[in-house]
């Protein structure tokens, strides 16, 4: 007997539907065909043991199974479920009218209970696409694949339950989520605040700015100035996700699996901050089983590398490419995936390699070459995609003995959004750009022009402080970002001073 169902593959952020095709008929061999990976092929093990143990027996037929289409490859353990479930049917042991109905993964222990999967909702989303009525998946997924509407997910703990629902002789609840009530819920629920920083006001206002326009940032100061403290706290002053970007967002972590046992979508934007030993595949994503990488776990979120210089030159020279196209393409001779990558980049460092360089108190132990040569880690373009460089100094003990809170993270917040809504408004009619940060050289002409003095002051500053050709856009996107937080239709004078104030990192000397 032939029967089919369905799977689904995961390729990028994507799904695949894969039909499983089962030919049962006389004689005892068991072939699995259609370019199933390892773990694909012991799942006739898995099957096995899980089918015993629950009263069922294996089939004892010539069994043929096709997974198409075939020149995909399969890969994991999340297709033991409907090979076991097509098994079954072609052996009769289940009924087949609702087998074209709908999607089934999941991967099975030995006992015959369900472990979860990655990628539950790309394929819930694959599924609803193609007009199947539900999927069946494991209960830890269900809650993530639940968020697609007008989609049946029934969450199943153990192969039983599975062929007793084809059987008609149990009935399963689809799981439901209330997805909006939830999201909205949980988007302005953030542990730490900016109330809590002593201080640094000039640091603050850096980062508004950053939020405000999508700038890459970085800081460099002496230890224990606050570089890290008020990096963590960026996220819960950026604008909360719209439901779009966090399905997205959620879709990427869905993937790599960085989705919580009963999770559903991501309301927060992701802060990612991985340590200076970090590998080039994983911050970009491949391998040899593909995955998202740090750069797209951190989609419209925050992107931290703390130490900046301790980071491998060749790891920071591949951020390079996804600052500018803010996606991933990663290339193999088998296979091509594309990952979005549209994050901001906030980088933290210590001026030398013994930190007090320029402290006001601490003296610095390292000669004028060490230091330099520390500063020359970072290259001059990965330098020039990053909008504003600041300088830190320590917080003086008045300042944190003071008991007085600062401006907390909501108030700054709802300057941010305004800002971000004139930006929306101002480029709604070009494409993929959202923010000031985004701005090509042609909007620059349009939309960020200073007037006659300002000219003169931003020629003034480049030929006194030195600084380079390339800062001259970044100055101006920063200073169109300082005029909306204003409400400011033009660029001032004074805009562009803050604007500049941002760039003091950036002269001949620095970075080659």
């Amino acid at each position: 007997m032939l029967v089919k169902l369905f799977g689904a593959a995961v390729q990028g952020i994507d799904a695949t539907i894969i039909t499983i095709e089962v030919n049962s008929s006389r004689g005892c061999m068991f072939y699995l065909v259609g370019l199933p990976d390892s773990a694909v092929k012991e799942s006739h093990q898995r099957i096995i043991s899980a089918l015993q143990v629950n009263g069922y027996k294996m089939p004892t037929s010539n069994i043929v199974i096709n997974m198409a289409p075939a020149d995909i490859r399969k890969e994991g353990s999340a297709y033991d479920l409907p090979l076991a479930i097509g098994m079954l049917a072609a052996n009769k042991t289940i009924a087949c009218d609702k087998l074209p109905h709908y999607l089934i993964m999941g991967e099975l222990s030995l006992d015959g209970s369900i472990q979860p999967i990655k990628g539950a909702l790309p394929i819930a989303i694959k599924a609803r696409e193609d007009g199947l009525e539900g999927i069946i998946i494991p209960l830890q997924n269900a809650r993530e694949a639940a968020v697609v509407n007008n989609l049946k997910v029934f969450g199943v703990s153990n192969i039983k339950e599975v062929i007793e629902f084809f059987n008609n002789e149990c009935i399963l609840e689809p799981t439901k989520v209330n997805t909006r009530e939830e999201f909205y819920e949980q988007q302005n629920l953030y542990e730490s605040d900016f109330s809590e920083v002593k201080g640094q006001e000039n640091v603050k206002r850096a980062l508004e700015v950053a939020a405000a326009g999508g700038h890459n940032i970085i800081m460099i100061g002496a230890p224990g100035s606050g570089k890290s403290m008020m990096s963590k706290r960026l996220p819960s002053i950026l604008p909360p996700l719209s439901l779009n970007e966090s399905l997205e967002t959620t879709k990427i972590h869905s993937v790599a699996g960085k989705l919580g046992r009963n999770s559903s979508l991501i309301s927060k934007r992701p802060f990612r901050d991985p340590h200076h030993t970090i590998s080039q595949v994983a911050m970009v994503g491949g391998g040899s089983f593909p995955q998202p990488g740090e750069i797209s776990l951190a989609h419209n979120g925050v992107l931290f590398l703390d130490e900046l210089p301790e980071f491998n030159r060749n790891v920071l020279e591949v951020l390079r490419q996804p600052l500018e196209d803010r996606k991933i393409t990663i290339s193999r001779a088998r296979w091509s995936i594309e990952y979005p990558a549209s994050f901001m980049l906030v980088a933290s460092m210590n001026p030398c390699p013994c930190g007090y360089y320029n402290h006001p108190t601490k003296a610095c132990v390292c000669n004028p070459g060490q230091v330099q040569k520390y500063l020359n880690k970072i290259s001059g373009p990965l330098l020039d995609r990053i909008d504003i460089q600041i300088e830190i100094v320590p917080v003086p003990f008045d300042k944190m003995s003071d008991k007085r809170q600062g401006e907390s993270s909501a108030s700054i917040r709802e300057r941010v959004i305004r800002a971000r809504k004139t930006q929306e408004k101002r480029f709604s009619a070009h494409p993929g750009i959202h923010n000031n940060a985004q701005m090509t050289s042609k909007l620059l002409t349009i939309y960020a022009q200073p007037d006659k003095q300002g000219l003169n002051l931003l020629k003034q500053a480049m030929n006194r402080l030195n600084l380079s050709a390339r800062a001259y856009d970044r100055i101006l996107k920063v200073a169109r970002t300082i005029a909306d937080l204003e409400g400011s239709d033009n660029i001032l004078s004074t805009h562009l001073a803050e604007a500049i104030g941002y760039r003091n990192l950036d002269r001949e000397n620095w970075a080659g």
